[in-house]
């Protein structure tokens, strides 16, 4: 773990898949200062590169590398090649998965260890990579071996359990969703179509019920109660204020997911803009 945590700005943006360069430019333009890839982007991190190119500060972190689909001696490679022509701009996110949808799957822990070890050996810095982390373990595995944790899918109060565990040294970027719609029905309609892969994935459940979730809350579609504590919805102005409850938990960074198609992505990060304190 290193003192000096990563600086991506109070606000970033999550997609699942590569955002185009010049979708890029105007997310750099509005203020935000990362892009996270998610969707377990490939390990060679060939998407990286053009979208550093276009702009001028904006960060690029995976959100995250699957430790099963992508070796760790092709990830420190790819990882060396992006920091030397862009130092400091790239955020290696790293994560285990899930059990349901890998065929190999075993101790998901030592799985972690091993391949933190290889990057180890890769010379990848800690002061460079964060973990996916919901649970204790995982989180406190993150504190020691890694910048710090990037939690999928939680709240505000996991985030403030988080903090509490990990210290304050440690980087927290909590990813959220969000849906600018004051039509409360539709806009847990698009939630629920969101998070409904999610119902069925053990490590989610898990954490959700230490949060206090019912089996009721969790059974699908999913309650109104757990659908709107995950997918912030209503005005800009009421989706900042949800957003930045992170912060006052003590989120360091937090990662937007733009609900609604990747139409509605720019202009609701416009609509927010404002609202969340942002200067391009």
């Amino acid at each position: 773990m290193t003192e000096l945590k990563p600086d991506l700005g109070r606000y970033g943006v999550w997609t699942f898949g590569t955002v185009r360069p010049e979708q890029a430019v105007e997310i750099e333009k509005l203020g935000y200062g990362a892009v996270w890839i998610g969707g377990s982007p490939a390990g060679d991190l060939r998407y990286v590169e053009p979208i550093l190119e276009r702009t001028e500060r904006l960060q690029v972190a995976t959100g995250i590398i699957n430790v099963w689909t992508a070796p760790a001696d092709e990830v420190a490679e790819a990882y060396h090649r992006v920091e030397s022509a862009y130092p400091g701009r790239f955020l290696l996110g790293i994560g285990i998965g899930h059990p349901e949808h890998t065929a190999e799957y075993r101790n998901p822990y030592q799985v972690l260890v091993e391949y933190l070890d290889a990057l180890d050996a890769a010379k990848v810095p800690t002061s460079r990579r964060v973990l996916a982390a919901l649970g204790p373990r995982v989180l406190k595995l993150a504190a020691q071996r890694s910048a710090g944790a990037h939690p999928y899918l939680t709240t505000p109060q996991h985030t403030a359990q988080a903090r509490e565990l990990v210290g304050s040294s440690v980087f927290l970027a909590p990813e959220h969703k969000v849906l600018l719609s004051t039509d409360a029905e539709e806009a847990r309609r698009v939630g629920r179509e969101a998070v409904d892969f999610y119902l069925n994935l053990s490590n989610y459940l898990n954490n959700w019920k230490r949060l206090g979730f019912t089996d009721a809350d969790l059974a699908k579609p999913g309650s109104d109660k757990f659908i709107d504590a995950v997918v912030a919805h209503g005005t800009a102005e009421a989706v900042a204020a949800r957003l930045n409850e992170h912060l006052e938990a003590g989120a360091d960074h937090v990662a937007i997911q733009v609900l609604g198609g990747w139409d509605k992505l720019l202009p609701t990060l416009a609509e927010l803009a404002g609202p969340l304190g942002l200067q391009g």
